[in-house]
């Protein structure tokens, strides 16, 4: 599938088994499939990226992305603006974007650096169920 700039795009650590989760998370919230996602490790992912001027970092991605209209939002941003999204009551913590970045990316920063030894890394990037195929970028 070809990324819209219409449907926001997740960028997700496609061997970050939380990473996996919190995608399985929102979808399982999302009942008319907003989002559509890419591992960054894929093809489709780096070209998300690159239609919006940016490239992924050297290195383990540090936080899930979220491509909106051209925008990229990182960490809290990210997490916040797919939250507003997702079904009641989870949009109301989008209202913590009132809050500065210094006050919420600092839980989000020390989350993302443990999580591999919280909660383990896979070998490859799990592949979607084909019900749900069609909400995965190729």
């Amino acid at each position: 599938m070809k990324p819209s700039m219409e449907a926001p795009v997740v960028l997700f650590d496609g061997v970050c088994n939380l990473c996996s989760a919190s995608v399985q998370f929102i979808i399982d919230r999302d009942p008319n499939s907003v989002f559509r996602f890419a591992s960054l490790q894929s093809e489709a992912g780096r070209r998300v990226l690159a239609e919006i001027g940016h490239t992924l970092p050297e290195g383990d991605p540090e936080s899930v992305l979220l491509v909106e209209n051209g925008q990229l939002y990182e960490r809290s941003d990210a997490a916040l603006r797919i939250a507003k999204k997702l079904q009641s009551p989870l949009r109301f913590t989008a209202l913590l974007l009132a809050l500065p970045h210094v006050l919420r990316d600092p839980a989000y920063k020390f989350i993302a650096r443990n999580r591999y030894r919280w909660f383990g890394k896979a070998t490859e990037c799990r592949l979607p169920t084909p019900q749900l195929r069609a909400r995965f970028l190729d």
